[in-house]
């Protein structure tokens, strides 16, 4: 059992809560605003949807997980049964993760040979990197876990070449605003994701984790999920409109 002061128990009860209402609010909030952008833009915010309200079942698991493990502000991380469960996170990434970047690439409405050669490349990296770096997650050993984490690694910057070059390429043609905004988004990728590897560098060590250690992860992780994906989805919205409208689409909202 870790024992948490009750600072730390709050924080990681609150930011746990925080989480799940982020996601179900976005979920709501792209779900109602599909009849602001054309028709051929939909199916984007549909995806962002599905993320959010995804990762919303998962932090609804992650929370009442963290409940489950405590007892008197003691969280049992021991990896037995009955133990908070690391693993919600890992299968919520490994399903909203390339949601995330095939909702990019529709967004942008790219010619269909073009969207599907970046998304058969996407896909699968994306799901290499989070695949790649659960067994350093849930591993005791330093060396297994910088093995993982770099492993890892490699699989993102991949995405990133093909995100900044590849993708760059195809937005010479798109309207006004909408490029310099998938510039943002971009950017805004790298800081969030940022914060992925920092809050697993927090968590490594040498036999189990203090609870410094496993306050600063879980913070970590739920502040880069609610960027990564509600952010991240809001700005999907803003490029649906700024295309939507540059078509001739009048918003009256």
């Amino acid at each position: 059992m870790l024992k948490l002061d009750s600072n730390q128990w709050n924080l990681v009860y609150n930011v746990f809560s925080f989480g799940l209402v982020s996601m179900l609010a976005c979920t709501v909030y792209t779900l109602v605003s599909q009849q602001r952008v054309l028709a051929k833009y939909r199916n984007a915010l549909v995806m962002s949807s599905m993320v959010t309200f995804i990762a919303g079942y998962h932090y609804m698991r992650i929370f009442n997980s963290f409940n489950e493990s405590s007892a008197d502000m003691s969280v049992n991380i021991s990896g037995a049964q009955g133990s908070f469960n690391e693993a919600y996170r890992y299968v919520d990434w490994l399903l909203t993760v390339p949601l995330l970047l095939v909702e990019v690439v529709a967004v942008l409405a790219l010619a269909k040979a073009t969207s599907r050669s970046l998304i058969m490349r996407l896909v699968p990296a994306s799901a290499a990197m989070i695949a790649l770096g659960y067994p350093g997650e849930i591993s005791s050993d330093q060396n297994t876990q910088v093995l993982y984490g770099v492993l890892s690694t490699i699989p993102f910057l991949y995405i990133l070449y093909v995100l900044f070059v590849e993708l760059g390429k195809s937005l010479a043609n798109q309207p006004a605003g909408v490029a310099e905004t998938v510039g943002r988004l971009r950017l805004l990728l790298i800081a969030t994701w940022g914060v992925y590897p920092i809050s697993y560098i927090l968590g490594m060590g040498e036999g189990m984790a203090s609870a410094e250690q496993f306050v600063g992860v879980q913070v970590g992780y739920t502040i880069a999920d609610v960027l990564a994906k509600c952010v991240f989805g809001l700005t999907i919205l803003k490029i649906a409109r700024l295309k939507s409208a540059a078509e001739g689409m009048k918003d009256d909202h």
